[in-house]
């Protein structure tokens, strides 16, 4: 970089997995071309997924102290909240009033979850664990005989209720429980269809196996005095229900959404009709909303964002590769898909190194060091497993793992 060009300034609301995961990679592919700020009211990164796993004391929520963990990835942490954008001015507007400009701005602040089923449980993450704790409790006092877990229509991410209903038998099975019916009732044609027809009959075989019920193609609205209303002329029967919550975007004034807060982008994360604006993660309009999904639109933002800055990159653009670690209570399935090429595989085995629930080419091998983990598969990994790559060719895709 020449002494007279100053550092592009990236400003970016939102310093979960897609702010994260777009500073780790800015820092790589720009490294001193850019300067990073991520703006977040929150002290800590919580890994969420493992949410699911803490009702049954099965593992805890990571959480981490945020600004080393900025700090760390090479960029600088500010504590607020982005409420306005003025493309125009090229700055945004915080909830203290501060005016903060940028060269390039990044809406990475994800989606809301909102009640879906009308008197559910809504399982949203780690605050609802208590109430799932007690739940199970209940269950074990032999209060609860038919517990229904439910994917409302819309959900684009049904994973974590597979994973709640396969926890609950495997805890009532360990706490030598018996007589408790478990059904998964989803909007869903087949289960976790998303990852393609060998990974859904997989599941499927999983679930039978388990003995839980699956109800397919039904669409939950409301649950009221042991009845679980279902769009059609039927219900299902149920003394408790958990429900996976509805998805509900940003809607940041001065951004173009589409009605229920998704903001619209291209396939290298551009809002659509805006410069120098970009998004990444659930804020979007792209289904499915998934932590790994999140971190390659990240991916793909920040090689066009170290395109303009001069960086001897080539452009990224967004293509989904999905993956699944599926907690099943004993041993877990691993799931891949390649959403545009329509292939997907399942195994036992982990797919992927580190074996995480969230898989970022730059931020599973960065949480994995925080946690003295190996990035590396060792042998008996399987030779499926793949190693998440740190340093790349800069002139590679950054979009999808190899």
């Amino acid at each position: 970089m020449s002494a007279a060009r100053k550092p592009l300034k990236v400003v970016a609301a939102g310093a979960g997995i897609a702010g994260l995961e777009l500073a780790l990679a800015l820092q790589a592919l720009a490294d001193d071309l850019v300067s990073v700020e991520l703006v977040a009211p929150e002290r800590e990164f919580v890994y969420r997924p493992l949410a699911v796993a803490e009702p049954f004391r099965t593992d805890e929520v990571r959480r981490f102290p945020l600004e080393p963990l900025v700090a760390a990835a090479g960029a600088s942490l500010r504590a607020g909240t982005v409420k306005s954008i003025e493309p125009d001015g090229k700055h945004v507007a915080l909830d203290d009033g501060t005016a903060l400009e940028y060269d390039a701005f990044v809406l990475a602040v994800g989606a809301s979850p909102r009640e879906a089923v009308t008197g559910a449980l809504t399982f949203r993450g780690p605050q609802d664990g208590p109430a799932l704790a007690a739940l199970l409790e209940r269950a074990v006092d032999g209060e609860l005989h038919r517990i229904a877990f439910v994917v409302p229509a819309g959900v684009s991410w049904p994973l974590p209720l597979y994973e709640l209903a396969l926890g609950t038998g495997s805890y009532l099975s360990d706490h030598g429980t018996r007589g408790v019916e478990i059904v998964i009732v989803t909007a869903e044609d087949h289960p976790l269809g998303m990852f393609g027809r060998e990974a859904s009959s997989a599941i499927a075989e999983l679930l039978d196996l388990r003995g839980i019920g699956l109800e397919s193609g039904v669409a939950a609205i409301a649950w009221r005095d042991g009845v679980l209303e279902v769009a059609g002329d039927r219900s299902v029967e149920a003394e408790a229900v958990v429900a996976a919550p509805q998805l509900f975007g940003p809607g940041l004034p001065g951004l173009p959404n589409d009605g229920a807060g998704f903001v619209p982008t291209d396939l290298e994360g551009r809002v659509v009709g805006m410069t120098d604006v970009y998004a990444a993660g659930d804020a979007t309009q792209f289904r499915p909303k998934q932590g790994g999904l999140a971190t390659q639109q990240a991916d793909a933002v920040a090689a066009a964002i170290a395109v303009d800055a001069g960086a001897n990159v080539a452009p990224a653009p967004y293509r989904p590769v999905l993956r699944g670690l599926l907690l099943t209570g004993f041993v877990p399935r691993y799931l891949r898909a390649d959403l545009r090429a329509g292939t997907s595989v399942v195994d036992t085995e982990a797919l992927w190194w580190p074996p995480a629930k969230i898989v970022g080419r730059y931020l599973a091998p960065f949480l994995a060091a925080q946690l003295g983990l190996s990035a590396s598969p060792p042998e008996e990994a399987g030779a499926g497993a793949i190693e998440v790559e740190v340093e790349l060719d800069p002139r590679a895709s950054t979009t999808t793992l190899p």
